[in-house]
């Protein structure tokens, strides 16, 4: 660890509330942004997708779980796999105490893939997660909602990825989220993808926090990244 300052308690407190004066106005433009993104127009979804989970199949309303938000966590997860992605099953290891609270704020969640669901069910099994989880196989969700591409897409140039750049690869990941209204219409309401997902990654935010930070400067990010079953002991 490099060397760093080190002062008397007083010289410390003050250098801290110093900070603490730019983590409030961070906080403030937060909550603008929150509101910003609640603001957004919504558009309507037409097609009614079909899902197989737990249950066996299932539509897109049935993912609302009664609930009249869904929030989506597109989970990389290509159908020639034998493995969810590790970066994915970083996220995802956080998820498992979200839906019972969420729930008790009307929104359900549901992670999405496009595996076919017994390699899904299987690898949550072997990650030990309870989230719910299904497979789009055989319809076009990821495909319609900016997180996988056909190889000829990706070929031509064509795929766009998070509004402005090139996906590189099928599959990406991201965060969709979905309204329902009393007449059972469904609504696409917000979208967001790469570092725009970061915010729900509890680990992220605490290496946030300590001296190293995320020590990915000058890497790859996520180059340290495994799946928690595959960290050296």
């Amino acid at each position: 660890m490099d060397e760093h300052d080190v002062v008397s308690h007083e010289d410390w407190v003050a250098a801290r509330t110093a900070l603490l004066a730019r983590e409030k106005e961070l906080t403030q433009q937060r909550e603008q942004v929150a509101r910003q993104r609640r603001e957004l127009p919504w558009e309507a979804v037409p097609v009614d997708y079909l899902f197989e989970g737990r249950d066996g199949p299932c539509s897109l309303a049935d993912l609302f779980a009664g609930c009249s938000q869904l929030v989506v966590y597109h989970f990389m997860f290509d159908p020639e796999w034998d493995e969810g992605c590790p970066h994915c099953s970083f996220w995802a290891d956080n998820f498992d105490g979200a839906p019972a609270h969420l729930r008790a704020c009307d929104v359900a969640f549901v992670a999405i893939s496009r595996a076919p669901y017994a390699k899904v069910a299987a690898y949550q099994r072997r990650m030990g997660w309870t989230f719910p989880w299904v497979s789009s196989a055989g319809s076009t969700f990821n495909y319609d909602f900016g997180v996988a591409w056909s190889p000829a897409q990706l070929t031509s140039g064509s795929a766009v990825y998070n509004y402005t750049t090139a996906p590189g690869m099928e599959d990406r990941e991201g965060i969709s989220v979905f309204a329902r209204d009393d007449a059972g219409r469904i609504f696409h309401t917000y979208s967001t993808y790469a570092r725009g997902i970061d915010m729900v990654n509890g680990t992220y935010q605490f290496l946030d926090l300590v001296p190293k930070g995320r020590d990915e400067a000058g890497r790859d990010p996520q180059f340290w990244v495994r799946r928690h079953d595959e960290y050296a002991p």
